[in-house]
């Protein structure tokens, strides 16, 4: 298997011109950034996930996650495999070896609710993968402190 790298969520943005929401992943270990390009609702779903917030009726990921462990399973891992034409792939991992092809938008999503780990190849590090050395530091903080201003609402069409 390609050698896996944890990643974390540094948060989810509008992309301009194209007002295009993306979730960038921060390679834990390192100084790598892969920006995922997503819909509008996945976006709001990571959003809520990331801040916390519980919306009065439960998102399609929330519902996810309840199903799962009433069946008796918890999701171990997300990982981030492939990008084909463009597109990105990735897998949930459930605990009994089970795993489950996903959109990483979903799989993030799902991950962060349920508090599991999330992982990205380095193959696909190496196609869409952007350093960002520590020296930038600031450019970074700039952005975390963007998200800290933007609501969830704001990804509402």
């Amino acid at each position: 298997m390609t050698d896996l790298h944890l990643v974390e969520v540094v948060g989810v943005r509008v992309e301009m011109p194209s007002n295009q929401p993306i979730v960038l992943l921060k390679e834990v270990d390192g100084i790598r950034y892969l920006p995922i390009w997503v819909g509008a609702t996945e976006a709001t779903a990571i959003a809520f996930a990331q801040q916390g917030l519980n919306p009065p009726r439960p998102l399609t990921h929330d519902l996810l996650k309840t199903v799962i462990e009433n069946l008796g399973s918890k999701v171990e891992s997300v990982h981030v495999t492939n990008l084909s034409d463009g597109v990105f792939f990735a897998k949930v991992l459930l605990d009994q070896g089970i795993e489950v092809s996903a959109r990483p938008s979903d799989a993030v999503a799902l991950a962060l609710r349920s508090g599991s780990p999330i992982y990205a190849t380095e193959d696909v590090f190496q196609a869409a993968g952007i350093e960002i050395p520590d020296q930038a530091d600031d450019q970074v903080e700039a952005f975390r402190e963007f998200l800290d201003q933007i609501n969830p609402e704001d990804f509402l069409g």
